[in-house]
């Protein structure tokens, strides 16, 4: 299945045989202490800077009827983001993934996006709409 938005992230999650947990990671971006002023001027016109993981959360695909619902449940944080990176864990026939592995696929997402990866991952806007990050 193609995702080409985040209704298309849940109707696949739904769609998987085995039990989903869908895990989100928010970032903020950020302008580096050691920019210099090409960059500056860049991150102030709204472009570059450096991703921060700033939350992360899981839900079942039925906890999430669309992305308004997982933004405003991100509001009630208080804490501000740019973009939300999502991906998927499996578990078994009967059973949801554990809460331990689901603890350890969102650290390795937050670390991975800390590292600049994030190909892994669907990423969307406040608006919840898909983006592609470079």
């Amino acid at each position: 299945m193609n995702i080409e938005n985040f209704a298309d992230l849940l109707q696949a999650a739904h769609a998987q045989p085995l039990s989903q947990r869908l895990l989100f990671v928010f970032a903020d971006a950020v302008l580096p202490d050691d920019a210099n002023a090409q960059q500056r001027a860049g991150f102030e016109a709204g472009h570059g800077g450096a991703l921060v993981p700033v939350m992360c959360v899981d839900k079942s695909p039925d906890e999430l009827s669309s992305f308004d619902v997982l933004a405003q449940e991100a509001a009630q944080f208080g804490q501000a983001w740019r973009f939300v990176f999502a991906g998927a864990l499996s578990g078994s026939t009967h059973n949801a993934p554990d809460a331990q592995a689901v603890d350890a696929s969102l650290q390795a997402m937050v670390e991975s996006i800390k590292r600049g990866d994030m190909t892994r991952y669907l990423a969307f806007d406040q608006q919840g709409s898909p983006v592609v990050l470079q």
